[in-house]
């Protein structure tokens, strides 16, 4: 933030680095308002170069120490890969086949936060804001969008969301396709087979509703599934090019019911694509999808939108590593937040520029120049710093 205040007013840098730090922590201007603007600007210039594909749910973490900065508290961090004092924040991502815009974005607040008076208080959490789960969290982003009225594309989402079922179905239910992926112990009916029907009616009380299964007719994982199926089922796909090499692998694609508590329902659940990836080489498959696309969908138009989450990922990269995503020191709810937002209106900007040249185009040759600080410019703590006398 200091630099920022050097190249805006060189003459008083610690004022306006003073002012820049009240627009994040206290000012009470709108995330949403701020959004909505960025997607005015930004969705049009990237639909140029193509239609609306995917709305990708996503979440990121960010290591923090201390207990006292709002929704820290140790947790999986995607950032490190294990366990860590973090703190976690659910996003929701429009993205074409070429760029992609985050569109929501909402700190998680645990449970041990979100009922713990004293500390919301200090930092300053909303009262309207109860603990939700992250796909509880994902859903209410969804629903904004839908409301909103952006363009639909298909739900992309790994096994941290795909894997719960009240998720999907609600998905189902707001009439959005998806591709989640799952892990190798979830359940499903095999290709064809389904769960029993109700008992037979008997001579007293209501006829029976819920749907059966029997010591030899139950469900399998897909893990299960997977390696009963023979070496000819899998094709190798290419779903894209990457920087040095085409990216491949070998897929597999069956129609399957989800069995989750399915022997509490009266119906059972709807046909959906099972996708297989089995690389070459590897002892079993390593990764699992389910899907609503429509039974007619080609295996490659499957895997081509399976992978293609991998773009949220760009975007989480150049936010924290160029844009200082993570680089926030403050401890409050609301400065959490505009400094998300302010972040993603910068991302946005970046965004459109892109899309105003063919994805041919590499930003490093379009001759972009950034100002620097003035020359005299030196940070607070800088060993430089002369003394004040």
């Amino acid at each position: 933030m200091e630099p920022m205040a050097a190249r805006l007013d060189p003459d008083h840098v610690q004022p306006m680095r003073q002012s820049l730090h009240h627009l994040v922590a206290k000012a009470p201007w709108s995330d949403e308002v701020l959004l909505e603007q960025v997607r005015h600007q930004v969705l049009p210039a990237m639909q140029k170069q193509g239609p609306v594909v995917a709305w990708i749910v996503d979440d990121t973490g960010f290591p923090k120490k201390g207990s006292h900065s709002v929704g820290v508290t140790r947790q999986y961090c995607g950032q490190v890969g294990k366990q860590e004092n973090c703190r976690v924040a659910v996003s929701l991502s429009v993205a074409t086949w070429s760029s992609s815009l985050p569109v929501g974005y909402r700190l998680y607040l645990p449970k041990d936060w979100a009922e713990d008076k004293e500390r919301r208080e200090k930092a300053e959490v909303p009262e309207e804001v109860a603990f939700q789960t992250k796909p509880e969290i994902a859903l209410d982003q969804i629903r904004a969008a839908i409301a909103a009225h952006l363009d639909q594309g298909v739900v992309l989402t790994d096994a941290a969301y795909g894997m719960n079922t009240e998720f999907r179905d609600e998905l189902t239910k707001l009439q959005l396709p998806y591709v989640v992926g799952v892990q190798s112990s979830i359940t499903v009916w095999a290709p064809g087979e389904q769960p029993l029907p109700a008992k037979p009616r008997g001579k007293m009380g209501r006829p029976p509703r819920l749907l059966r299964r029997s010591p030899d007719h139950q469900p399998v994982s897909v893990k299960q599934l997977a390696m009963g199926l023979a070496s000819s089922d899998f094709r190798q796909i290419t779903w894209r090019e990457g920087t040095d090499r085409k990216l491949q692998s070998r897929f597999a694609a069956v129609r399957v019911r989800p069995a989750h508590r399915d022997d509490e329902r009266a119906e059972p659940r709807v046909e959906e694509w099972l996708l297989i990836e089995w690389p070459r080489g590897e002892k079993e498959p390593t990764k699992y999808w389910l899907s609503t696309l429509p039974p007619t969908t080609q295996l490659k138009a499957l895997v081509k939108m399976a992978k293609h989450r991998w773009i949220i990922e760009r975007d989480y990269e150049e936010l924290k590593q160029e844009l200082g995503l993570g680089h926030l020191e403050g401890r409050n709810w609301r400065g959490f937040h505009h400094h998300a937002t302010l972040c993603m209106a910068a991302y946005g900007f970046l965004v459109a520029e892109r899309n105003r040249f063919s994805p041919s185009a590499r930003v490093g040759q379009l001759g972009f120049v950034s100002a620097g600080p003035p020359p005299n410019f030196r940070p607070r703590g800088s060993p430089r710093t002369p003394r004040a006398s």
